[in-house]
């Protein structure tokens, strides 16, 4: 699909599968997943590989494996190499180059295990990795180490003992299920989860991070959705980088869950070549929100093993802040996020607004930069 008319919601259809699948077959997520492309066999029936591919598809048995939905797939242009959507999830060879800085764990993870599975460095919060698995697999994927069965440790999660855990902590009152994609769970042990969290009292929230609106929307079913709504209050966070990503299938997948009463939250990834232009960016947030997705972090990307090429200045994030704030409504300005390294947790950048204060007075700068006198207290 050509990435002209950003704001539209296209339905993608078949495809290069016309032939060998009903509408039946592509409706269904389990046959989207037995579907994946993971090979660069499967890759050259659909597109020509530039060199730069070729090389990055050579080291996915050892590094982050490849996996791509037929349905992802048909949004890619395939003629173009630059496509942004490709370059989420077609290797390249620059992945193979490790930057000065660069680590299999930036954001400190492994430090902050406490059960198998589980990760606590907040006070009130808890990150639970329900699964090394996704519907595709993004090449500047944070989690490398452990997703997709390829990376250098081997993924372990034990529910007993992170029940148990959560149990003895009474101070944690928000688990965040992640993973992987723990919404590739089935319908019943996802359920399973969530029941085990929603009898333990102090736990006051449960949120889900999941890319599988925007992966293969046909596993937001109205089976699943019944199972997930009578866990409130459940909040959701969506992974969604681009416009083009927004299609008819995923905005009713996304109004399913809105309607059953799930908010919904966006966290998108600053990349270079994807979503930088402040075009791009303001034409996501806005379409998010007609999707009935809050807008809610802009990460800039991690310094994980081979991202460079992903990454842009952080000056570029702020920038593209200031061109938000103001010029479109509140409620589509992301908070933007640094990781800090070695596990600091999440650092809120933003334009500087203040330009002076004293004692008893404040000088602002507003959005389109005028100066304002403001009394101090």
């Amino acid at each position: 699909m050509k990435e002209k008319a950003f704001s539209d919601f296209q339905k993608i259809g078949k495809g290069a599968w016309a032939g060998c699948a009903t509408d039946e077959d592509w409706g269904n997520w389990h046959w989207q997943m037995r579907n994946q492309i993971r090979s660069s066999e499967d890759l050259a029936k659909h597109l020509t590989l530039t060199p730069n591919e070729q090389a990055g598809l050579e080291m996915t048995k050892t590094k982050l494996k490849l996996g791509v939905t037929p349905y992802f797939f048909n949004l890619i242009d395939t003629q173009n190499p630059e496509c942004p959507l490709r370059r989420q999830v077609i290797p390249s060879k620059e992945e193979c180059l490790v930057s000065l800085g660069e680590t299999e764990d930036p954001c400190g993870e492994e430090s902050y295990h406490v059960v198998s599975g589980l990760v606590h460095r907040y006070p009130d919060r808890v990150l639970w990795l329900l699964t090394d698995r996704c519907a595709s697999y993004c090449r500047y994927c944070t989690r490398s180490r452990i997703v997709g069965g390829t990376g250098g440790l081997a993924f372990e999660t034990d529910t007993e003992k992170v029940i148990a855990y959560l149990k003895a902590h009474e101070g944690v009152r928000d688990v965040l299920l992640s993973g992987g994609d723990p919404l590739l769970l089935s319908d019943e042990k996802l359920e399973h989860i969530l029941e085990s969290l929603r009898v333990i009292k102090h736990i006051e929230i449960v949120r889900i991070g999941t890319r599988v609106p925007i992966f293969i929307p046909q596993r937001i079913t109205p089976a699943l959705v019944a199972r997930l709504k009578r866990h409130h209050p459940l909040f959701m966070s969506v992974h969604v980088n681009h416009p083009s990503e927004l299609t008819a299938e995923s905005r009713a997948a996304l109004e399913m869950l809105a309607d059953a009463g799930i908010p919904l939250g966006s966290q998108s990834v600053l990349l270079k070549g994807v979503n930088e232009t402040h075009d791009d960016m303001g034409c996501l947030m806005r379409k998010l929100l007609r999707c009935r997705v809050r807008p809610y972090y802009l990460y800039q990307c991690d310094w994980i093993h081979g991202s460079a090429h992903f990454r842009v200045p952080v000056e570029r994030g702020v920038d593209i802040i200031r061109s938000l704030r103001g010029f479109t409504t509140g409620y589509a300005v992301p908070q933007y996020v640094v990781d800090a390294l070695g596990g600091g947790g999440k650092i809120p950048l933003n334009p500087n607004y203040v330009l002076e204060h004293g004692e008893k007075h404040w000088v602002f700068k507003n959005f389109d930069g005028k100066k304002y006198f403001y009394p101090g207290e």
